[in-house]
């Protein structure tokens, strides 16, 4: 097998699988000679919402033009149905019935419930490997001074939001650059002179740019298309009117909730939708563009995904834009349109272009994954199976047994999916006992038959699969308590 080039880099959307790893990148060979990595996580963008998956509306050309170099996923699921606990499931390899944070849970008044202080991380496992890390975008998984700041769970580098709350706004009053606070005065008042965006794209150019010569993992946590509804008016202008009748949505534009968690007013929610995925768009392409530039983007694997499924939040209408490809259901929701997402891989001279692959994976495989790349041990006690294989069209691609989700929130809800088999369970915490729903993925990808009175063997397995999946979470939030 031959050696990998000097600068690899990996842009993530959703990420790739095993049969580099030791043989190519031993423990012997220098940092200097080992891939550069970037995993590009959206928010909130559903399966729908990419022109390549089908979008109609708007035309996503930069996302389109990895799919066209590389590979694109159709059975790629998010490693929850809510923002933390889908990091986690990235981050530390464990599906949300093992993972240490399974829900948003909120800490007021910054931040949100941190992983314990001896969680080993993917960053901490690049940084092992002597990768400099940076985190661009949205945290949302430890509340500034707490054990689980960025800058202690294996990054470098930190330029964002710690608190997912606060990324609701698009104009904040400030923004976390590694351990400080950034005030952004330009935000105060009404003001919206600095779009956090625009700022937190610039620095993830120059963290880039700044770390060409040596392994990186960048970690690109976008915080569109998720609520509110703004975005800068010269790009509203592109699409006002185009998307009639318009969504509207009356939210706080003043007083001491202004700027705080509280979604501000939009009269344009779909105008604004279109114009937050272009400015995603955008910055996807402008980072390859600075690959180009720097001579690296042929030694670059490039992943993109999202961490869960639509929202219909602040104005946003997914059903107008089929943000979730027609599947059921949406943010929140263990069916399809909640966790089911897309990922695009690319990685010229080594994914093979304009592919499509139908493995099921899921966020927890990243991490594993990554490992087998970087000559890392693949840590113990993790749910996930490297994708190598499967990106590569090398070797035999091993299978998952099953994936499983947990949401502890709206009384308590439960998934399962075994080949093409998917169970649903609602309502588990009031009743321990509800009824599982079952559905032929293979025949029904819309979840609209249950099946379960027609294979009750099936159903049953699957039930009793659902008990043995997971393990009590230390903090009681995270198991089912009674009707959140």
């Amino acid at each position: 097998m031959n050696k990998l080039p000097s600068s690899l880099i990996l842009v993530f959307a959703f990420f790739a699988s095993a049969i580099l790893g030791p043989a190519v990148l031993s423990d012997s060979a220098h940092a200097a000679d080992r891939p550069n990595v970037i995993y590009i996580l959206a928010d909130d963008l559903g399966y729908g919402d990419l022109s390549c998956y089908g979008q109609t509306h708007f035309e996503t050309p930069n996302i389109d033009a990895l799919a066209k170099r590389g590979m694109k996923f159709t059975q790629h699921y998010s490693g929850s149905t809510v923002c933390a606990p889908s990091r986690c499931a990235l981050l530390t390899g464990k599906h949300p019935g093992h993972a240490a944070v399974r829900g948003n849970a909120e800490i007021m008044p910054e931040g949100q419930q941190p992983m314990p202080a001896d969680t080993f991380t993917m960053a901490h496992m690049f940084q092992n490997a002597g990768y400099t890390t940076g985190l661009f975008g949205k945290w949302g998984l430890g509340a500034p001074g707490t054990v689980s700041e960025p800058l202690k769970m294996g990054f470098d580098r930190f330029y964002g939001y710690n608190c997912q709350r606060q990324a609701h706004h698009y104009y904040p009053y400030f923004l976390w650059n590694d351990n400080q606070r950034e005030m952004l005065w330009g935000n105060f008042g009404l003001e919206t002179d600095d779009y956090a965006p625009y700022l937190i794209q610039d620095q993830t150019l120059d963290f880039v740019e700044a770390n060409k010569d040596q392994p990186f993992f960048c970690f690109y946590a976008l915080v569109q298309p998720h609520a509110e509804m703004f975005a800068p008016e010269e790009v509203m202008a592109k699409y006002r009117g185009k998307f009639l009748p318009e969504s509207t949505y009356e939210g706080v534009d003043s007083g001491p909730r202004f700027r705080k968690s509280a979604y501000g007013s939009q009269s344009e929610a779909h105008a604004a939708f279109a114009a937050m995925v272009e400015i995603m768009d955008e910055d996807v392409g402008e980072l390859v563009a600075k690959l180009e530039e720097l001579g690296i983007a042929d030694n670059t694997l490039i992943i993109f995904t999202s961490d869960n499924g639509p929202h219909t939040e602040g104005g946003h209408d997914p059903r107008f834009f089929n943000s979730n490809g027609s599947q059921r259901g949406f943010k929140r929701d263990l069916y399809e349109g909640g966790i089911h997402v897309p990922m695009i891989a690319t990685w010229p001279g080594k994914i093979p272009a304009g592919t499509t692959s139908d493995h099921l994976s899921a966020f927890w495989d990243v991490l594993p994954t990554v490992a087998e790349i970087t000559g890392q041990p693949t840590p113990e006690n993790i749910d996930g199976v490297s994708f190598l294989p499967t990106l590569l069209n090398q070797g035999e691609q091993r299978e998952h047994d099953y994936l499983y989700w947990e949401f502890h929130e709206w009384k308590g809800r439960i998934a399962i999916r075994r080949g093409k088999w998917k169970a649903v369970r609602y309502n588990v915490a009031i009743n321990p006992n509800s009824p599982v729903e079952l559905y032929d993925l293979s025949k029904d990808p819309a979840e609209k038959n249950n099946v379960a009175s027609q294979y009750p063997e099936i159903a049953a397995e699957l039930t009793e699969l659902i008990k043995s999946a997971r393990t009590e979470s230390p903090i009681p939030k995270f198991n089912f308590p009674g009707k959140r």
